[in-house]
């Protein structure tokens, strides 16, 4: 199932291009990197840097799953995917 949606949202672009979690060849250590190199184009730019990081432990518990339904559907996802993702 999960290999079949994100091969869907991929085909589909629906993913945000900095998108690093649950993505094959998008790993933390890319995104870490990204950060630094922004980091560091600001500072050699003499722009102030400042960065708040949070760690959201069981992310997908505080999602609004009605809302997470919603968007499957308009995104394409409908039928027994659909009905599959939205008795979780």
């Amino acid at each position: 199932m999960a290999t079949r949606v994100t091969k869907f949202f991929t085909a589909n672009s629906v993913l945000y291009h900095y998108q690093f979690g649950f993505r094959q060849k998008h790993s933390t250590v890319l995104a870490l990197i990204d950060v630094i190199d922004n980091i560091r184009s600001s500072l050699d730019n003499k722009d102030y840097v400042m960065g708040i990081y949070l760690d959201l432990k069981k992310a997908f518990n505080t999602v609004n799953h009605t809302m997470l339904s919603w968007k499957q559907y308009n995104y394409g996802i409908r039928g027994v995917v659909h009905s599959w993702f939205t008795s979780y």
